[in-house]
């Protein structure tokens, strides 16, 4: 029941490069496309959070004391009385000074209530423990179950919690405003999505060698860079 939600969430969020869940059939000249363009808008969200006037001095203290980082560059909610959002993202893990390779993850989320429309928006995960980590990685983890979610500030730094809480597993930042802020981002569940680390890693290559290095991925570098480096920052109020 719960693998027929996530279908149906990602088919709502991105059509035919989602719909239905994995497929296998996918090779892996097929799809290393789609999974690099993944890769580097999860940089694109990096350097745009790192870099706002408002949020990005919040996000950076998170980002130094995180365990890894969990970066969605689209995540969906849409719907009309039934809701259901989704998204694509990657899971990169501190080792030492620097970070992992991404690891490959998808979220999905069903929810009732009157909801009209679709809206999409980055969001960046602070993962601020092992235990959060390990969750994510066995698979099946759920958003304000699992996992305990707090909300950083986003949207311009003006609404969300300007001192989330310190204890929760999770720490979430956004540039918008509305479902990508509190209750929207609760009930998601999140998953590694094997069928796309196997097409960009290799055949049978799970996120734990990818977060051990077993695996190189010189796709990831720039996104690795855009974590580790002191961001632009951009000095005028939105």
């Amino acid at each position: 029941m719960r693998k027929a939600v996530f279908a149906a969430a990602l088919a709502v969020g991105f059509g035919a490069v989602a719909a239905a869940g994995p497929s296998p059939a996918w090779s892996q000249q097929a799809s290393a496309g789609e999974q690099q363009q993944l890769i580097d808008k999860s940089k694109i969200t990096v350097e745009a959070l790192r870099g706002d006037a408002n949020l990005g001095r919040t996000v950076d203290s998170y980002l130094n004391r995180a365990r890894a980082v969990l970066i969605f560059p689209n995540l969906v909610k849409a719907g009309f009385f039934v809701g259901a959002g989704g998204g694509q993202g990657v899971l990169v893990v501190r080792r030492g000074a620097g970070w992992s390779d991404p690891v490959f993850f998808y979220a999905a989320d069903a929810s009732f209530g009157l909801q009209i429309g679709v809206s999409g928006g980055q969001v960046l995960f602070t993962v601020m423990n092992d235990g959060a980590l390990q969750k994510l990685l066995h698979g099946n983890a759920t958003l304000g179950g699992d996992l305990s979610v707090a909300v950083g500030p986003f949207g311009g730094g003006v609404q969300g919690d300007t001192t989330p809480n310190a204890g929760a597993d999770l720490i979430a930042f956004s540039l918008q405003q509305g479902a990508f802020a509190g209750v929207a981002l609760k009930g998601g569940v999140v998953e590694p999505r094997h069928e796309w680390n196997d097409a960009y890693y290799g055949p049978g290559v799970g996120p734990s060698r990818i977060i051990e290095g077993a695996v190189a991925a010189p796709g990831g570098r720039e996104l690795k860079v855009a974590l580790s480096s002191p961001p632009m920052r951009r000095t005028t109020e939105r």
